[in-house]
């Protein structure tokens, strides 16, 4: 997406939430300010190829380099040490964020098997989605004979939206696929 087919988006986006939500400032409307890819690794504490293999997909599918997310705490059950990998994340912001969005909505997404659209419900209560993805194989850029092990990640939108119907609203305005 060009910045200036991105401004007029972003733009007919706003007026749309202007009219329905009634704002006075320009200001008052809700952006998408980032997504955050989560990645959790719990058998990579064992074996460190797994761990690269899943920095390197989730590299390959936000178009940036992911961090590697630690344990805090010593969990025993879990055979986890406090400062062991146990995850990958990134976090898109700008003009990656809507290409990647974008992606998400028109490509991956519809790749879904019995795909019906996403939960409408999946807000936190301050307009953020949470959307759970259960094999990393939707997305086009993964090629499935280089794919090791299947994993699922998480998929944050965050937003400046005070609440759910905001965020929603704005979410279906961006593309988002929603179940009816």
């Amino acid at each position: 997406m060009t910045a200036r087919l991105k401004e007029t988006y972003v733009n007919n986006i706003s007026k749309a939430l202007m009219e329905k939500f009634q704002y006075k400032s320009a200001m008052e409307i809700p952006k998408l300010e980032k997504i955050v890819l989560n990645m959790g690794l719990g058998d990579a504490k064992d074996n460190a190829k797994m761990l690269e293999a899943a920095v390197e997909e989730l590299a390959i599918i936000s178009g940036q380099k992911p961090i590697i997310t630690r344990a805090k705490k010593s969990v025993a059950n879990f055979k986890v040490r406090a400062g062991m990998p146990v995850g990958a994340k990134v976090t898109l912001r700008g003009e990656r964020m809507y290409e990647f969005a974008d992606r998400l909505f028109n490509v991956s997404l519809p790749r879904v098997r019995d795909f019906k659209g996403v939960d409408a419900n999946s807000f936190d209560g301050r307009g953020n989605y949470a959307l759970g993805i259960k094999e990393q194989l939707i997305f086009p850029e993964i090629e499935y004979d280089k794919v090791e092990k299947i994993r699922g990640m998480d998929i944050i939108f965050v937003t400046t939206a005070k609440t759910d119907e905001e965020a929603r609203e704005l979410l279906r305005l961006l593309g988002m696929p929603f179940a009816r």
